[in-house]
């Protein structure tokens, strides 16, 4: 289930890239300005999101490991 959940995180920041490249592209080319906008939005969502899931899983996996070691003494 970790390692799920870490393919996940690194897949919102590899979309991120993506549509960030990809929003720049077609920033620079005339009449596409609109569409430009929508791939830079989400781009900046989806780094969003691969922070905010990282964030949740060190707190998810900190409060486990104490759960442990509450357990073992």
């Amino acid at each position: 289930m970790k390692n799920l959940r870490r393919f996940f995180e690194y897949g919102y920041l590899i979309i991120g890239l993506f549509l960030l490249i990809e929003g720049v592209n077609k920033f620079n080319k005339d009449g596409e300005r609109n569409n430009a906008y929508l791939a830079l939005g989400l781009s900046a969502l989806a780094i969003f999101m691969f922070f905010f899931k990282k964030h949740f899983r060190k707190k998810i996996e900190a409060r486990n490991n104490q759960k442990k070691k509450d357990t073992i003494n």
